[in-house]
């Protein structure tokens, strides 16, 4: 009989260390891209479902026609202007704004988001979206003064801007 000791020697433990090191090397890369895209597709989402929302609500609630809210999306419940809480839950408000603005039934809304998101992914999802590094909303809306739903905690529109842009009717 041999007198051995139990227990692994160092070259078993070093063998047993490289292949889990190549095995994490290997499910990294995918695990950040799967990240990445899964932050891209919540945006495209998040832009798709605030469009929606907005349009939805000019539709269902009306525009107020007089006074100092005129053009303004109405909130039915309590007759005051909508706000950017009113057209989404769990949207980070801090990343997210809302403009719109429009005449004689014809409104164009803006969806804009600043953050970190992969264009490229975010248009996989949602193929209208654009980025932007000098945002606009005047210009994007087609008037002086759209109307915004920006929550006071909005990062504003430094760096670059992923925005979505839709146009529609309320008769």
């Amino acid at each position: 009989m041999k007198n051995r000791k139990r227990g692994f020697s160092l070259v078993e433990l070093l063998i047993v260390l490289a292949v889990i090191a190549a095995l994490i090397a290997t499910i990294t890369p995918v695990a950040l891209n799967a990240i990445r895209k899964s932050k891209a597709t919540q945006v495209a989402q998040n832009l798709k479902t605030l469009a929606s929302a907005i349009e939805n609500a000019a539709y269902v609630n009306g525009v107020f026609s007089s006074d100092n809210n005129a053009g303004k999306i109405r909130n039915a419940l309590d007759e005051s202007p909508i706000e950017l809480k009113d057209l989404g839950r769990d949207i980070n408000v801090k990343e997210y704004a809302v403009y719109y603005g429009g005449a004689k039934g014809s409104y164009t809304a803006v969806v804009a988001f600043v953050g970190e998101a992969d264009i490229a992914l975010v248009d996989d999802t949602l193929a209208q979206a654009t980025e932007t590094s000098s945002f606009n909303a005047a210009t994007l809306v087609g008037t002086t003064t759209p109307t915004t739903l920006v929550d006071p905690d909005f990062a504003g529109t430094s760096g670059n801007v992923i925005y979505y842009r839709i146009s529609f009717d309320v008769y």
